[in-house]
């Protein structure tokens, strides 16, 4: 079973709207943080929101104020909402799942593209 779900990329126009989900349905040890990264071409990956299981957010800077991440804990399903994109916002998305016990690995989705027109 796939650890990480990943749903809901797309291609949309600058000032638009996009609702990203991730749902960790593969995993069955206790998750902590769960957010998004993302990596444009020549450029590393990079934070953009995570929440904690008690509901702590970090955003980067470059998405505060237009970015929005909420989580299901029941369903441990993350949902980032990307309101005004820009063409900087395009990348491929990547779902983080990071466990309570720091003696496993992060979990990543297989990533989905995220395109902003001009």
């Amino acid at each position: 079973q796939v650890p990480l779900v990943e749903s809901g990329g797309g291609l949309v126009q600058a000032g638009g709207s996009l609702r990203l989900s991730c749902a960790a349905s593969g995993i069955i040890i206790r998750i902590n943080a769960m957010g998004w990264y993302r990596q444009a071409p020549g450029k590393q990956r990079e934070l953009v929101a995570a929440i904690t299981s008690g509901g702590s957010t970090n955003y980067a800077d470059s998405v505060k104020g237009r970015f929005t991440i909420s989580r299901d804990n029941a369903k441990n399903t993350v949902y980032p909402q990307m309101n005004s994109l820009k063409p900087e916002d395009t990348a491929v998305y990547y779902c983080n799942a990071q466990p309570a016990n720091s003696r496993y690995s992060d979990y990543w989705g297989q990533g989905t593209q995220v395109t902003v027109s001009s």
